[in-house]
């Protein structure tokens, strides 16, 4: 990735993941200079992939000590709810299950805002679909697990079960040859060997992450600017310009530079829910320098409804081969389990928890509350660190269940009855054993809204009061969908860059 510097940037994008590299992408398409600034590595070879659970440089991300940690995982742990984030360009297509599905018509329904329905984004969920290629996984390719998923909707007698679309490539023929061929962006990519090892990087190259497609149009270009290993900190408007302040991390000496910035007259937050949420809140609670933000900011947040369950069976199942998920039992219309769920198959590398030769865990999504909310606490160190470390403010989160226990209840009643009718037992259900939840699929907390009064953004993802700058992440999904998000992330990515691009010209750039 180009690390060359240009001061005369037209937008900086803050982060790489499903709402930054499609935003980049379509920006330098239309002609606009771009810096992406992404705080994790550029995973170029798969030696350099986590190998195991003590390969902890390369597995986690640690905020703390970022010149030493910056691997590919980052875990958030709140009160009763865990987030899971990926770290390195091309966010969190690094880290996801491959996924590329669109949110249920009826999410549409309520909460967004009214230029925002599923029909108006048909046609962005198309220009997604034709840079991530997905694709079902072969008939004469599928796993036990899907298997199991399929046996669980037929015992119903109901037409629920499906095949989910992956952005994965799949050799039709034989699925332990990898056949590596260039994709249309000149990048080599393999095909699926049924490994398991989808979130900790495949090493055929046969998922279409974000770096091997929208981001490398946009390095094509010769417009975009990648930089890997910087930390944004801070924004401040002079001018009529915004100023990104960021740290930058030199992985020789495992050392942290400070004191960066580049300036540009729009810039676009795509750190995900988490990072957008958290550098808004610093911006305008910790730093003031952008006080004028909304009073909603950090409020709406949610889990989308993930959750998990282990299954136990006799028989061999083996968790770890196969795509991490492959189909679904659909039951969103809340008909067959009391509640709209999304369950789906579950899989994990071998290289963190083992084969699973006897287990399987059973995942999914459903249409929770989205009512908790982020914000910034002093830490009970705060009066012995100087007002602009980060450590003298913390993001909490502050969620209570109540509102989502009949989702989550619902949704542990069917995990237990699929597995049970699927001819297995419960081993463990996190949720019904501690009340913890974790989420590899936040959303919210910088919602889109009508006016300042309702939403951080409006329905473009420009925010209010703040000429010029943009989130376009999960952060602004204003409820949760009920499906993995990510395709809608990038549909509205890349109807938001359709703005962006005519507030630039607007601009006379």
């Amino acid at each position: 990735m180009s690390d060359n510097h240009n001061s005369g940037y037209d937008a900086i994008v803050i982060g790489s993941g499903f709402g930054g590299a499609v935003t980049a992408c379509r920006l330098a398409e239309r002609g606009y200079s771009v810096l992406v600034l992404e705080r994790g590595r550029h995973w170029e070879q798969p030696n350099q992939y986590p190998k195991n659970l003590f390969d902890l440089k390369n597995l986690l991300w640690w905020r703390l000590f970022p010149n030493q940690f910056n691997g590919w995982f980052e875990l958030r742990w709140f009160k009763r709810m865990i987030v899971v984030q990926g770290c390195g360009v091309g966010g969190g297509s690094l880290v996801y299950a491959n996924v590329c599905i669109n949110a249920p018509e009826e999410a549409f329904h309520t909460g967004w805002p009214k230029e925002i329905s599923y029909h108006g984004l048909e046609t962005y969920y198309k220009k997604v679909e034709g840079m991530l290629k997905p694709e079902t996984v072969p008939h004469s390719q599928v796993s036990r697990r899907y298997e199991l998923v399929r046996t669980g909707a037929r015992q119903t007698r109901a037409d629920r079960f499906r095949s989910v679309p992956l952005a994965v490539r799949f050799n039709q023929k034989d699925p332990t040859v990898s056949e590596a061929s260039l994709n249309e962006f000149g990048r080599t990519q393999g095909t699926c060997t049924q490994c398991g090892k989808c979130i900790i990087g495949c090493p055929n190259g046969a998922r279409n992450t974000l770096d091997l497609n929208y981001l490398e149009m946009a390095r094509q270009s010769g417009r975009v600017t990648i930089k890997p290993l910087h930390i944004v900190r801070k924004i401040e408007k002079t001018k009529g310009r915004y100023t990104v302040h960021f740290d930058q991390i030199d992985p020789g000496p495992e050392s942290v530079t400070t004191g960066g910035c580049e300036e540009a007259p729009v810039v676009v937050l795509s750190a995900g829910s988490l990072g957008s949420t958290e550098l808004l809140l610093r911006c305008r609670d910790q730093y003031r320098t952008l006080p004028q933000i909304s009073r909603c900011l950090g409020y709406n947040w949610g889990a989308n409804g993930d959750f998990l369950t282990l299954g136990g069976y006799w028989n061999k199942i083996y968790a770890s081969k196969g795509v991490t998920i492959s189909c679904a039992d659909d039951g969103l219309n809340g008909k067959a389990f009391g509640a709209p769920l999304f369950i789906e198959d579950g899989g994990w590398p071998k290289e963190l928890f083992g084969k699973g030769a006897h287990v399987m865990p059973w995942f999914g999504q459903a249409m929770d509350a989205a009512d908790a909310r982020l914000f910034l606490r002093r830490s009970w160190l705060s009066w012995l660190l100087p007002n602009d470390s980060r450590q003298k403010m913390k993001l909490d989160l502050y969620w209570k269940s109540e509102r989502s226990k009949a989702v989550y209840d619902a949704f542990a009643t069917a995990h237990r009855d699929l597995i049970h009718e699927t001819g297995g037992w419960v081993l463990f259900s996190p949720w019904s054993v501690s009340g913890i939840l974790a989420t590899p699929h936040p959303l919210g907390g910088c919602n889109m809204g009508t006016t300042s009064t309702n939403g951080v953004v409006d329905h473009r993802g420009a925010v209010f009061g703040c000429p010029g700058l943009y989130v376009v992440d999960g952060s602004i999904i204003p409820m949760a969908i009920g499906r993995n998000p990510s395709k809608t992330i990038a549909a509205l990515g890349e109807r938001s860059a359709e703005f962006i691009a005519a507030d630039l010209k607007r601009m006379g750039r």
